[in-house]
């Protein structure tokens, strides 16, 4: 994978997370620096957690499916993008009684929002990518993003409505469908 693709992958995987800093800033209402290095970090901890670990539990797999792995891979992502684009149609609202500050709040979000990331992890290592390199473009830009979420959350609050689940999905088909594509075609 390219740089601009694992960028790209990265922003993707952050938009879940993204949506879950605005909220939090919307409901905090005031976004310090230690609250929002809190929530971003806890957020990219477990976006880079569920990539490694999916990638961990792939590579036990990959000698089974060599064959047929950009299928699979495609697969995952177009199912991942497909549902978060499906769940950005929904509409559904976050609850405003919970604290984006609470540790287990914090961390509850921060799994719901890397579920993707254990996908994709699997993909990656059907793909046999450099792992370092990419885990740690997903925590930094999935912590940029949630930090820049939180304090454009506190500031605006739940004045408008983004799609930012849409942008990552539609993200995300895409690179299953470059994946395809490349291994159909030009391998």
């Amino acid at each position: 994978m390219s740089f601009i693709e694992i960028v790209l992958l990265a922003v993707g995987l952050s938009m879940d997370s993204l949506a879950v800093s605005v909220t939090s800033g919307a409901i905090i209402k005031q976004s310090t620096a230690g609250r929002v290095v809190r929530i971003a970090s806890v957020l990219a901890f477990f976006q880079a957690l569920f990539t490694l670990v999916g990638y961990l539990l792939g590579v036990g797999f990959l000698k089974l499916i060599e064959a047929f792995d950009h299928w699979i891979a495609f697969l995952l992502l177009a199912y991942l993008g497909g549902k978060m684009i499906h769940d950005s149609m929904k509409g559904e609202e976050e609850e405003e009684k919970m604290d984006p500050l609470c540790l287990k709040t914090l961390c509850g979000l921060g799994v719901a929002t890397s579920i993707d990331a254990l996908a994709v992890g699997v993909s990656l290592a059907l793909m046999q990518a450099s792992l370092s390199m990419i885990t740690l473009t997903i925590a930094v830009v999935t912590f940029l993003f949630s930090a820049f979420g939180v304090c454009f959350g506190a500031r605006v609050g739940g004045k408008m409505d983004f799609k930012l689940d849409l942008i990552g999905g539609i993200i995300l088909i895409g690179i299953g469908i470059k994946i395809l594509i490349e291994h159909l075609f030009f391998s």
